[in-house]
């Protein structure tokens, strides 16, 4: 079975990190004090270096397997596998540091243990990539393959079996689908619907299935815990694919409330109190600094509106911010003076008449968006974020467009995620709202440090603004 050669394959896994890791601490001995030897230097004797290799291999192991490095490679990401690796490595060199400190061995060459830092890790990262290219390889052949079956008919079902067949490297079989609702026989890119949810009493004593994969319509979650204990009877592995997607992402924010498994709909990382904190201070400072480096670009811009047609330099418009709250937002006028009811026609469209020379030029190096600086400061916006609305937009878009409201979760921004691909001005709003969205629930300060570089280099220039 499947689950014994996952087993097997993970002993060979262990002993196979032990050679890497007592291979990687000899050639670093063996570089460092033998070929790269120092007078003074690294004058223990060699049993005294190669002891050390006692409390190294085990000790490098169990920092992998808390960094779970031997958990199955199917879905893994090879990135976060990297990421682990490294981790598990650096722990491991302050230890070793800390070990020697404890024993008071001033004479252990510290050099020699970088050097096995930067061989360990490379030669570790490139034997798990060769392992994860040759697993696939043999996946995609036909073996290595764990069969599933599927318990319920629904969206979830179609989806699981999309990516199952789109990833054969995965190395998954499904078998067929129990549906109480779908006629036997039934087919959907090759699979069967073998029978009603009931065979599964049958099939399970059979100990052919690697796992059971429910999925279940929503409609029929009353049956879940009973088809749960079934599974867990007869000892097979069973995972839950919810047909909720629609509903809940997909890395929801789970919460233990004594016990209690508590999911939130929506993880955004800036409703932690740290986390905003860190943004603002972020806001406040950059907001000064960009205030200052553009007040000669803001004054000439100031200078060439008034002499233009005498009208106001700054133009404000309502908005909707954070928690839906209104504000007004600056921007440098583009426009001839124009009424309300011109006002409220809409998005400017090409050779819009309304558009100044110089607010064309304005808009197209972004230039126009310069005193939201001022916003940011004041605490309105953020530097980076969702574009806001005005009300009457938002209006319409939260009445057409799922999940539309989400983006005031979060202060607006003066550029965002969906501003540095290409989502600007005269763009496609589902397209915009779906980065958004991505923004929130993924923020952290290295993803709004990459969005201000994106926008530096090549965010000014907008090709759809008009």
């Amino acid at each position: 079975m499947i689950k014994d050669n996952q087993t097997y394959f993970n002993r060979l896994h262990v002993v196979l990190d032990a050679m890497i890791t007592a291979i990687s601490y000899i050639a670093a001995w063996y570089i460092r004090i033998i070929l790269f030897a120092e007078p003074g230097k690294g004058v223990l004797p060699m049993e005294t270096y190669f002891t050390a290799l006692y409390f190294i291999v085990p000790g490098y192991l169990l920092l992998y397997w808390m960094m779970n490095l031997y958990r199955s490679k199917r879905f893994s990401s090879p990135w976060k596998e990297a990421v682990d690796v490294v981790r598990a490595n650096i722990l491991g060199l302050v230890l070793f540091f800390v070990a020697l400190y404890i024993v008071n061995e001033p004479n252990f060459s510290r050099s020699m243990i970088f050097v096995f830092f930067g061989i360990n890790i490379f030669t570790m990262l490139i034997v798990r990539k060769i392992l994860r290219v040759a697993l696939r390889s043999i996946r995609k052949r036909g073996y290595n393959i764990k069969h599933i079956l599927l318990v319920g008919y629904s969206r979830a079902t179609e989806g699981y079996i999309d990516r199952l067949l789109a990833n054969p490297e995965w190395g998954y079989m499904v078998c067929g689908i129990l549906d109480d609702k779908i006629p036997a026989g039934t087919l959907y890119r090759g699979i069967k619907v073998l029978g009603g949810i009931g065979n599964l009493q049958y099939i399970l004593p059979e100990n052919k299935m690697d796992e059971i994969g429910i999925t279940l319509s929503l409609s029929d979650y009353d049956k879940l815990e009973g088809i749960v204990n079934l599974c867990e009877k007869f000892g097979v592995h069973t995972k839950f694919i919810p047909d909720y997607n629609s509903v809940i992402p997909s890395n929801p924010y789970t919460e233990d409330l004594q016990g209690l498994p508590v999911i939130n709909i929506r993880r955004v990382p800036l409703t932690n109190t740290f986390n905003l904190v860190i943004k603002r201070i972020v806001d406040i400072i950059g907001s000064l600094v960009a205030i200052v480096i553009f007040s000669p670009v803001m004054l000439v811009s100031a200078i060439a509106i008034k002499a233009g047609d005498g009208g106001e330099v700054i133009f404000k418009q309502t908005r909707v911010g954070l928690h839906n709250k209104e504000f007004e937002m600056y921007k440098f006028r583009t426009m001839r003076k124009q009424t309300e009811e011109d006002e409220a026609k809409g998005w400017t469209t090409k050779d819009d008449e309304r558009v100044t020379k110089f607010g064309k030029f304005l808009r197209k190096t972004s230039m126009d968006e310069v005193p939201q600086f001022f916003n940011i400061l004041k605490g309105d916006m953020s530097l980076v974020g969702p574009r806001p609305e005005r009300p009457q937009w938002v209006e319409k878009f939260k009445e057409e467009i799922p999940r539309y409201m989400i983006k005031h979760q979060v202060r607006p921004g003066l550029t965002g995620w969906a501003q540095v691909n290409g989502y600007r001005g005269d763009t496609s709003i589902y397209k915009r709202i779906e980065y958004d969205i991505y923004y929130i629930e993924n923020w952290s300060f290295t993803f709004d440090i990459k969005i201000m570089f994106l926008t530096i280099f090549k965010g000014f220039i907008n090709k759809n603004a008009y």
